[in-house]
């Protein structure tokens, strides 16, 4: 095998491979990247089995062939090569030989055979969204994941596909995130959790351009997407997902609407005050068209009122500052609306499309916290 290809073209690809590459595995062959010059494109494939990414590379073909290179060991050298022409070419032994300018690397490769290739899956009916889209309902909602893998359906986030709109769920136990859109045209109802480790690493590939579209793909075990000369393959997480449908409810006896900047700045002063891994709820006390956010801590204390518009009853309620900060971080809209029940129900805040809602448990707070 003989390929050219420019510095910058192999940096890109070989970024996006990496992703599928596992840290630690008893396969040496997934820890590899497989370069495929054996038709008339240059193919790079990586898989850790969960998660398979191939990407074709902008570059010459001067010999047709295939080999498996260790995927760390060719980004080192790559990125660390002059910015000009790279050549790759192997020989008969699997020897790799990479140079650019006056430098000249030799590694060992492997055979491209013993390689795990990524599984078929049919192109049946595909949904096909904007990139930008896509990425910005996965930032408004993969924080609110689970990240130890005592539930499993936790560490994903479900795709649902119904009457004509895509929502997107993710839930770790003591929120909810939702983001849903209206689609262009019906598909078929559909139901699949998503490992959070493939939408982090989706995220990360996707351009985000605005006229830019993916196309996502299902089979039984499996979602595929396509975008920007690159596939990304998942297996799926098994199990029925959890029915958010009875933990969600539009009964409040309080809303407020509130600046969500100035609340989310107001909350991120408080936690100046909370030691990382330490507890404190940031107490929250709304009364009329005023709410008053307090913390107390072994560093000091700090209280702020802000102003509101306020419908309902008076409340008192504390919460994990950090769940607050997550959700509003993810909100662009300048005004937001909170919906409350009592100091022991989840609080909402959702716009009035409900193209987005967050729920957010309160904690316990006791007597001594609250004045």
């Amino acid at each position: 095998m003989k390929i050219i290809c420019q510095k910058i073209n192999l940096l890109k690809s070989v970024n996006i491979s990496l992703k599928a590459v596992p840290s630690k595995t008893t396969m040496p062959i997934l820890e590899c990247i497989l370069i495929d010059a054996t038709t008339n494109q240059i193919k790079f494939t990586t898989n850790d089995m969960e998660l398979g990414i191939e990407t074709i590379v902008d570059g010459i073909i001067e010999e047709k062939g295939i080999i498996a290179l260790d995927a760390k060991i060719f980004y080192e050298i790559i990125r660390r090569l002059p910015d000009n022409t790279v050549t790759i070419k192997t020989d008969e032994k699997l020897t790799a030989t990479i140079t650019c300018e006056k430098a000249k690397f030799t590694i060992p490769g492997k055979s491209g055979e013993d390689f795990a290739y990524l599984p078929l899956i049919e192109k049946e009916e595909s949904l096909t969204i904007f990139q930008f889209t896509l990425k910005e309902m996965i930032r408004q909602t993969i924080f609110s994941i689970a990240s130890n893998e005592t539930n499993k359906l936790m560490t994903g986030e479900l795709f649902e596909i119904k009457n004509n709109y895509l929502k997107i769920v993710s839930l770790d136990g003591h929120r909810i995130a939702i983001r849903r859109m209206e689609l262009k045209k019906d598909y078929a109802d559909r139901k699949v959790v998503v490992p959070g480790k493939t939408l982090n690493e989706i995220s990360k590939i996707l351009s985000g351009e605005i006229d830019d579209i993916v196309n996502i793909y299902f089979s039984k075990n499996h979602i595929l997407f396509e975008f920007d000369q690159t596939i990304v393959v998942s297996r799926l997480i098994d199990g029925e997902y959890f029915r958010i449908d009875q933990m969600l409810s539009s009964d409040y006896e309080t809303k407020i609407k509130i600046n969500k900047k100035e609340f989310l700045d107001c909350i991120d002063r408080a936690t100046l005050l909370v030691r990382e891994g330490e507890k404190k709820p940031i107490i929250i006390e709304i009364t009329d068209n005023s709410m008053e956010l307090r913390i107390d801590s072994a560093m000091g204390s700090m209280n702020e009122n802000i102003d509101i518009d306020k419908e309902g009853k008076d409340i008192l309620i504390g919460f994990n500052p950090r769940f607050l900060i997550d959700a509003l971080k993810v909100i662009d809209d300048e005004t937001i609306s909170i919906y409350l029940v009592n100091p022991k129900a989840p609080c909402f805040i959702r716009d009035d499309e409900e193209n987005y809602t967050y729920l957010i448990l309160p904690v316990n707070i006791n007597q001594n916290q609250a004045r």
